[in-house]
């Protein structure tokens, strides 16, 4: 509960007025039995109407005080809370987009959602019952305790046994509400991935009717999230009737105990009216914090999935020195580059690979399926680092650059076009913030995107709906690279980001990616599984099971690499020998 003391010190005014409004709240709630008692006592059996009227006065004046405080409690207790989960949603996201790769693997989207929603909205219930009924309720019950054994010490045997009765059962249910209460939280999370798996599969789902499965599969999810959640309730469910039982015996066995003494004259009327009302005050006081405890329980399992979170492994840190190019070094070095994922299998995803382009030059990347391509990229842009060797971007190794250093010297065209909600322009200039209306036609021009965006109803400023469902493809594929051409890197990479582009539009691409680059001395790196992009590149870099099969441009490669005349055969050769008259 740690972090929920630092929120809280920052509205620690407000706080400790809610507080002080509560404590007076329970102050005039203790007030009125007593007052009840004396008008009995020294008014209706005395038969004094004036002094029934004075303490019937002081009672209503005592109830208007406390609805004063609890209205004043009610409102400073929403601000605080409130502003506390946006604080605390705020950093959540904040962390969020620093999360390292390793981090963002290990807890997943469906649960990330899940602790910024339903875990911070159970954090911000709990801070705001802590400045209402949760501090009240303890108050009001030792208050009652204190006066009920004050009025009467020989009937407060009973109550003080059963107080210690449900103080018992409390500390039990609390303990075995514990695991289940995380186990709920855990289901949730299941939830929550299966619904999100398939918003973002809908159209494959569809496309195979797979209807059936999916409803199994959140039929499983959801299923457990109610026999967890059932297992946590079955807990309160025995527990508080049993709470009830024992404040209720205690209530009857008070009642005769005090019919006794005020036989023998030992207590009066008004005297055993207040202990009842203090014993009712004890029944609602318990119950309530048997409501406090099990939300204690919960918010505790809450906070420790948010410390997840906030205990995560973070991205390199934004700040670190200013990328200053060597125009002597070349553009790209990797250098005995051995990488395996964390959490992984163990198995090196690239193994001593060691290679260098100079500045302003093409690498094409080509390999079988799972040689290691993508993962060049990842160490490129550094969301990962290499257990060994190291990484060179002109000349500067990537592990001291920061973030902001590092990401306004690479930009990527990803292998799965990512778009966002919002206009095309707007998408085109997230590659660069700072690039004009020209600069980004430009771009789209020279990814082949300016003929279909043209027809779009407003052009550039036609909107994109969220993940640009409504484009095919091929252009999304095509605003994607329009994005990172935009953009002032130094490095350009394109991972297999041409793969829903016919031969002639890809080529067009290729002439103009490759006269931007000549134009800005960008160093490009295709990741490809095309053997004609692959042809056009300066150097070519053919990978295998993580390894380095073959370096080299096309001619020296079909001379010297057996991997790569395998490609080539199987794209290209082979149709040509098919094409042969004999």
């Amino acid at each position: 509960m740690g972090f929920i003391k630092r929120y809280l010190g920052r509205y620690s005014r407000p706080f400790f007025t809610a507080v002080a409004c509560v404590g007076l709240e329970a102050l005039c709630d203790l007030l009125q039995p007593t007052l009840m008692a004396r008008m009995i006592d020294h008014g209706i059996r005395g038969g004094s109407l004036r002094t029934v009227l004075g303490y019937g006065g002081w009672m209503l004046l005592i109830t208007a005080c406390g609805a004063d405080f609890a209205a004043a409690r009610n409102v400073l207790a929403s601000r605080v809370s409130q502003r506390m989960g946006a604080d605390l949603r705020r950093d959540l996201f904040a962390k969020i987009l620093r999360f390292s790769e390793a981090s963002a693997d290990r807890i997943e989207s469906g649960s990330l959602i899940t602790r910024m929603t339903n875990d911070t909205s159970q954090v911000i219930q709990f801070v705001n019952g802590l400045m209402r009924i949760y501090v009240k309720a303890p108050l009001t019950c030792l208050g009652s305790i204190a006066l009920a054994v004050w009025i009467s010490p020989r009937l407060s045997v009973i109550l003080l046994t059963a107080v210690a009765v449900v103080s018992a059962l409390i500390a039990v249910s609390m303990k075995m509400s514990y695991t289940r209460f995380a186990k709920v939280q855990a289901a949730m999370d299941r939830v929550n991935t299966v619904v999100q798996e398939y918003l973002m599969g809908v159209r494959v789902v569809k496309a195979f009717g797979r209807f059936g499965s999916e409803e199994e599969k959140f039929g499983t999810a959801n299923a457990g999230l109610a026999d967890r959640t059932i297992a946590s309730q079955r807990v309160i469910a025995f527990f508080s009737p049993l709470m009830s039982l024992t404040v209720n015996v205690g209530t009857v066995l008070t009642l005769y105990a005090g019919s006794v003494l005020f036989a023998a004259g030992a207590v009066e009327v008004g005297q055993i009216s207040a202990y009842i009302s203090y014993m009712a005050q004890i029944l609602a006081s318990l119950i309530m914090m048997t409501n406090i405890f099990n939300t204690l329980v919960r918010t505790k399992a809450s906070v420790e999935r948010i410390e997840q979170v906030t205990g995560s492994e973070e991205d390199f840190p934004a700040s670190g020195p200013v990328a200053v190019p060597d125009p002597q070094a070349p553009g790209l070095v990797f250098e005995h580059v051995t990488f395996a994922y964390p959490g992984g299998s163990g198995l090196s995803a690239l193994t001593d690979l060691s290679f260098s382009i100079a500045s302003g030059q093409t690498l094409a990347v080509i390999g079988p399926t799972g040689s290691g391509k993508s993962t060049l990229a990842w160490l490129c842009l550094r969301f990962y680092d290499p257990q060994a060797g190291s990484v060179r971007l002109n000349g500067q190794d990537l592990r001291l650059l920061g973030g902001v250093a590092l990401r306004k010297q690479a930009a990527i065209a990803p292998q799965k076009s990512m778009l966002f909600s919002g206009t095309v322009l707007q998408n085109i200039l997230w590659g660069n913030a700072d690039a004009t209306r020209e600069e980004a036609v430009a771009a789209a021009r020279a990814a082949q995107a300016d003929g279909f965006i043209q027809k779009l109803p407003a052009g550039y400023d036609s909107p994109l709906e969220q993940g640009a469902i409504n484009l095919s493809g091929g252009q999304k594929q095509r605003l994607s690279i329009a994005r990172a051409l935009v953009s002032r890197a130094q490095l350009l990479l394109l991972d297999d980001c041409t793969s829903a582009l016919d031969a002639v539009t890809e080529a067009g691409v290729r002439r103009a990616i490759a006269l931007d680059a000549a134009a800005k001395g960008r160093t490009v790196v295709w990741i490809t599984q095309r053997i004609g992009t692959a042809r056009a590149a300066d150097r070519i870099l053919v990978l295998q099971n993580g390894e380095k099969a073959g370096f080299g441009t096309h001619d020296e490669l079909m001379a010297s690499c057996k991997v790569y005349r395998e490609i080539y055969d199987s794209q290209i050769g082979g149709e040509a020998n098919a094409n042969v008259q004999p």
